[in-house]
């Protein structure tokens, strides 16, 4: 399996295991400008731009640990111009979900 479809597949296992914990997708692979945010989606009152992280191992570290500082300040940037662009007064958060091989997800909730 090629690197994007191995993405693509992450985060269809991302959403799924989303929509179980009762969030609503609005939309993947959102793009603004130079960036992209993998997931935006809804939980009760709370907009969530969600990276998501897939490693067939942890042998070279745990996926949460790949999303580096520099990809968060780019992910918030997209995620100011989705707000602007969808007129979002609410709470907003920034979510990973890390996923190793064929193990459930991990959920990591407001990462900055």
């Amino acid at each position: 399996m090629e690197h994007i479809q191995k993405g693509i597949a992450g985060e269809d296992k991302a959403c799924m295991y989303l929509e179980q914990k009762g969030y609503k997708i609005f939309q993947r692979n959102y793009r603004a400008g130079k960036g992209e945010i993998d997931i935006v989606a809804q939980a009760a009152d709370c907009l969530c731009f969600i990276e998501v992280k897939y490693r067939k191992h942890n042998k070279f570290g745990f996926p949460e640990n790949f999303v580096t500082e520099k990809k968060m300040n780019k992910i918030m940037q997209t995620a100011e111009a989705y707000v602007l662009q969808h007129n979002w007064h609410g709470r907003i958060r920034f979510d990973v979900i890390a996923i190793t091989g064929n193990e459930t997800p991990m959920h990591i909730e407001d990462v900055t």
